[in-house]
């Protein structure tokens, strides 16, 4: 009766969870001030890090997962940065929840002996501030790479994913701070975001 009541309990809980998950990335493009900020890139990546620093650590199905940072001097950019640190997040959880789902049908000696890694990579191009987010997962087909930006569309089991987070990132880049927003993946070897932000407007 306890591990029943357990489990009723579990599902609202991830219920509640995917929710408030919703709402919260449906709202995020509202929560900056009206007017861009100068920002620095790297300060907004190392604070999404470090919120899910839990997430990136050992647990009983795998070993750490090792984040590489190839930083670049950058110049501050005008942005929204709750915006893009919500792209952040996005990129880098989905990222994080490759490595749990790969975890599930591998050992954790297989997964010790495939460290599994994020790399960032950051570069100035001219007036452009480019951000590249590559992990070495189990990669997508072309099918779904195409779709991945889409409304709604997730790959992930029901309960575990919104199918916003990564539409959302795009509307951020793309319709707020008029960047490009792009994915490369490849089945069986990983995927990597690129986005580009503008320096100033």
């Amino acid at each position: 009766m306890i591990d029943a009541t357990g489990q009723v309990l579990g599902g609202i809980s991830v219920a509640v969870d995917i929710s408030d998950r919703k709402r919260a990335e449906a709202a995020v493009i509202q929560t900056d001030a009206q007017c861009k900020v100068s920002a620095n890139i790297h300060d907004g990546l190392d604070s999404t890090l470090l919120i899910l620093k839990y997430r990136l650590k050992a647990n009983e199905h795998r070993p750490a997962i090792d984040v590489i940072k190839e930083y670049s001097e950058l110049p501050q950019i005008q942005c929204f940065p709750s915006q893009i640190n919500q792209v952040f997040m996005n990129i880098l959880a989905n990222a994080i929840d490759v490595f749990d789902e790969m975890a599930q049908t591998r050992s954790f000696a297989e997964s010790q002996a495939n460290p599994q890694q994020i790399t960032i990579y950051t570069k100035a191009i001219e007036n452009w501030v480019q951000i590249r987010i590559r992990d070495n997962g189990k990669g997508m087909t072309q099918e779904v790479s195409a779709k991945i930006f889409n409304h709604l569309f997730t790959t992930k089991a029901v309960g575990k994913g919104t199918g916003l987070g990564l539409a959302i990132a795009r509307q951020i880049v793309v319709e707020k701070h008029n960047g490009y927003l792009s994915v490369h993946s490849t089945l069986g070897q990983g995927t990597e975001f690129t986005i580009l932000l503008p320096v100033k407007e």
